[in-house]
């Protein structure tokens, strides 16, 4: 037993004496579409900005930058050699770390970077990580100094006693199972589709190194309270420490208090500036650590004065309070997802341009959806003035075993993390039965941990598309703030209970695809389909009934959403943040009813819609093909449009001509453009995908390829065969149509075998099937449906 630990070192120490790779040659990965902000990151400006501005010191080092990378088998112990370099902190899987690469449930991920350390007698060398996903374990020269579980919050390591004097290797090692693990993913899965979208495996947050003294402040927790005109502070630092906390605003001091470290503290704040959307003011905050009238340490922090709360109007009714006002909050569902960065923006900059855009479309709230962001996200939240709902990361929706208690830790760590920022006012604990378990428990457990906010105990209990419930809730809203109902695509009210609020936590969802803006342009999802010119006015009527149910009781809506999403194309700007499908100023005016103090608007710039029908873009081309046009870039961009405008036959043509023009090896660029156009196993589009599957998957991800041949042996070779009347299909002759084509062909088959079989509830005959296909491909079935399949055996 004792072996294990001692291998494990000696592979570290030999690590550590490997060569690093000089740090040159960093190129960004081809992306479908990308950010404007893209093109402005090098590997000497990644995300430079201090990471965590309400706890601020001035000696720092930013450790963002590029790093080596290693992808193992799970068993190997740590390479000697690695495989490239890496630009931290863009997740593995994007196109801004220049290795876009998938992270495989059976795989390791290992990064490497030499620091020089001048460490002082005295001080204390601090390591953060502002968020790595999922689990890491942390070596200093060898030597294991800490690690972290959760993919949403940050961490600090005490370095000192690993440190040496001048130069220090550090090495992580990483275990990220994506969706098939028991932690919260979000909605990360290694196979994306639809409403859930590519991994960032690895770290995805800002890692840095910080100088303290050997005695020093921790944390600070802070709660206002407008009514009594205090901010309730606790300086966390060793004890038999003085702390002296100094308020200010405008240069002026505006309160001060004085007392123990580790104590609660009030700080008086009379006649406080409360902070709103509409006037988002902050208080700026310094705070010493004192001990014999010498400054141990101090730090710069801020705050905002503001109260939520739910009240009765001068009706009776039950509604949101801000500042003991009625305040209807009218929000977006934020995801925070980017094409080249994924969970990490490109930029600071890239950063608060979502929050100002979405300000400056004269929203008030934001739903942080299913997504924990870096603590700059909330400042500038903060500064902008946005009210934000703050969802916990759903637990792996099957609930494996462990995944409960990996859960209630990365909440117990979030509403830690974020307590301080103004920003936040609600907590949003379950999203649709996304992994629900023990809601009145944990709901009146966040409550407890946090009385200052609202809690929002399940967003969406209950879920309506298309005017039908989808699943009834027979004790919903038990113990929460708020009643919150899911309505697609048309708004409706929730249900009334004493005491709470209603709210409308989801609705909209309008697909509007905007060509040469698009991630994917085989999808452009969303509960309803318009065309640009037609989107305005169905927005605007949406929003009318919003300002009806308003009188009937309504306290805030979320309107999915704000930016497209990969295959999602319901966002109100396109995912590469380059077009706003209805202007700036038209939005403003449709929201001006239910937010009538938008304060400041931030300038922001974005190209308006082409309002013109595709369709008739797509025929204007359509007859240059016919005239003889055949340049490359034409060829490609005819193809995809004809996807968009449902012509299967012109994206065939328009896509064998532009093939018949590609090079081998193809590109990156160029697998993505075949992957987008094939709709067919008979386009020529489809050979390439079945000719060049490694490279794909390379490429785009693992079993891109695999999965792209079995939707379209499906769609074109299984479903035709399939008897409508319920008469059973000869599956020896399906079979046979399918097996040229190996494996896909193979697991296509077995999967559609067995779910018609489970359908039909046909046990004798299910068993043998459903056992071969587990045996042979279950690795790659979800949590959830092999759980269905193996109920049904046994």
């Amino acid at each position: 037993m004792m072996r294990t630990p001692l291998l494990l070192a000696t592979a570290l120490l030999l690590c550590s004496l490997a060569p690093l790779q000089a740090q040159t040659g960093y190129k960004m990965k081809p992306v479908a579409i990308q950010s404007r902000w893209a093109k402005q990151v090098n590997p000497q400006n990644a995300l430079t900005a201090y990471p965590r501005p309400q706890l601020e010191r001035k000696n720092w080092q930013n450790l963002n930058g590029l790093w080596e990378y290693a992808i193992t088998a799970a068993d190997e112990p740590a390479p000697y050699n690695f495989d490239g370099q890496i630009l931290v902190p863009y997740p593995l899987e994007s196109a801004l770390s220049g290795a876009k690469k998938t992270l495989l449930p059976e795989q390791r991920l290992w990064y490497r970077r030499k620091l020089d350390i001048n460490q002082v007698a005295g001080e204390r060398t601090l390591l953060h990580f502002g968020a790595v996903d999922w689990q890491s374990k942390v070596y200093l020269n060898g030597k294991e100094v800490g690690g972290h579980t959760g993919g949403y919050t940050s961490f600090t390591i005490d370095i000192t006693n690993a440190v040496k004097n001048g130069e220090n290797i550090l090495v992580l090692k990483i275990y990220d199972p994506s969706d098939r693990g028991i932690g919260p993913s979000g909605k990360q899965v290694l196979n994306p589709a639809n409403i859930y979208y590519t991994p960032s495996s690895g770290i995805w947050q800002t890692v840095w190194l910080e100088k303290v003294p050997a005695e020093y402040i921790s944390g600070l927790d802070f709660t206002p309270d407008i009514d009594k005109q205090i901010l309730n502070l606790t300086v966390n630092a060793p004890a038999g420490y003085t702390v002296e906390a100094v308020a200010s605003a405008n240069g002026k001091t505006a309160g001060t208090v004085k007392g123990r470290s580790g104590v609660p503290l009030q700080l008086k704040v009379d006649h406080p500036v409360l902070w709103s959307p509409g006037n988002p003011f902050l208080y700026d905050l310094s705070v010493k650590l004192l001990k014999g009238g010498r400054v141990a340490d101090e730090v710069k922090s801020y705050f905002g004065m503001r109260k939520i709360s739910i009240a009765k109007d001068e009706k009776g009714v039950d509604r949101i309070f801000l500042n003991n006002k009625p305040y209807f909050n009218l929000g977006t569902l934020d995801q925070g997802f980017w094409p080249d960065g994924l969970y990490t923006a490109p930029t600071d900059e890239a950063l608060a341009f979502d929050i100002k855009a979405i300000k400056a479309m004269g929203f008030n709230t934001i739903r942080k959806h299913i997504k924990v962001e870096p603590d700059r996200w909330y400042y500038w939240a903060d500064k902008l003035g946005m009210l934000v709902w703050q969802d916990m990361v759903s637990p792996n929706h099957s609930l494996p075993e462990g995944a409960k208690a990996a859960f209630e830790q990365q909440c117990k760590e979030t509403l830690a993390q974020l307590h301080n920022y103004p920003c936040v006012t609600t907590w949003v604990l379950f999203n649709e039965k996304w992994g629900q378990f023990d809601q009145q428990r944990l709901t009146e457990w966040i409550k407890r941990s946090d009385p200052s906010r609202l809690v929002n105990g399940h967003s969406g209990e209950y879920l309506y598309v298309n005017e039908k419930l989808r699943s009834p809730s027979p004790n919903a809203y038990i113990s929460a703030d708020l009643t919150d109902v899911h309505s697609y695509p048309n708004p409706m009210n929730a249900i009334k209970m004493p005491g709470k609020a209603q709210v409308l936590g989801e609705f909209g969802g309008i697909g509007v695809f905007i060509p040469d803006h698009q991630w994917n342009t085989n999808t452009a999802w969303g509960y309803i389909q318009e065309k640009p010119a037609a989107l305005k006015s169905k927005y605007a009527i949406m929003n009318q009934h919003l300002q009806l149910l308003e009188r009937q009781g309504l306290s805030a809506s979320i309107y999915t959403q704000p930016f497209d999403v990969e295959g999602e194309q319901n966002g109100l700007l396109t995912y590469d943040r380059e077009v706003v499908k209805i202007p700036f100023a038209e939005i403003r005016k449709i929201h001006a009813p239910l937010n009538k103090d938008m304060g400041t608007i931030p300038e922001v710039a974005a190209q308006d819609a082409d309002l013109t029908e595709p369709a008739a873009i797509y025929s204007a081309m359509l007859q240059e093909y016919i005239d003889g046009k055949r340049e490359p870039a034409f060829l490609r961009k005819l193809a995809m449009l004809a996807v968009q405008s449902g012509d299967k036959d012109g994206a065939a043509l328009a896509g064998a001509d532009y093939f018949a023009v590609m090079k081998q090896p193809y590109s990156e660029d160029d697998l993505r453009y075949v992957m987008q156009v094939t709709g067919s196993t008979r386009d020529t589009g489809f050979f390439i995908i079945r000719n060049n599957m490694e490279a794909i998957d390379k490429a785009m991800g693992a079993r891109q390829a695999t999965v792209k041949m079995m939707n379209l042996i499906y769609q074109d070779l299984i479903a035709p065969s399939l008897p409508e009347n319920g008469a059973n299909p000869d599956w020896d002759a399906i079979y046979t149509t399918v097996r040229p084509y190996g494996a896909p062909g193979e697991e296509i088959y077995l999967r559609a075998r067995t779910i018609y079989l489970l359908n039909k509830q046909d046990k004798t005959a299910f068993k043998p099937v459903a056992k071969e296909y587990l045996d042979k491909y279950g690795q790659f079935v979800k949590l959830d449906e092999k759980k269905k399949i193996e109920a049904f055996m046994n």
